[in-house]
């Protein structure tokens, strides 16, 4: 999340985003902002909510620099990246 911390204007929603990102890695089993925070020990989704909805970053620039770190360091390397945003 270094990589991709110059893209958020405040340290807030950099945090929040870092969280989200460990949240959306884990074994939660329906990813949403309830969830998410509850798995980071928010106490409601706020947070997560404000992040998506109005906090200020360039979402496609994240996306290109955490998609070229995992490219580039690969955890595992027989390891299998899969991306679905069907939501499901």
């Amino acid at each position: 999340m270094a990589k991709a911390a110059g893209w958020f204007a405040r340290v807030e929603p950099r945090a929040t985003a870092r969280e989200f990102v460990v949240g959306l890695l884990s074994d939660v089993e329906r990813r949403n902002c309830w969830s998410l925070a509850e798995r980071c020990e928010y106490r409601r989704p706020d947070a997560m909510q404000r992040l998506l909805r109005s906090a200020r970053w360039d979402a496609d620039a994240v996306r290109d620099d955490l998609s070229g770190l995992v490219v580039a360091r690969p955890g595992d390397p027989d390891g299998v990246l899969i991306v679905d945003e069907t939501g499901s």
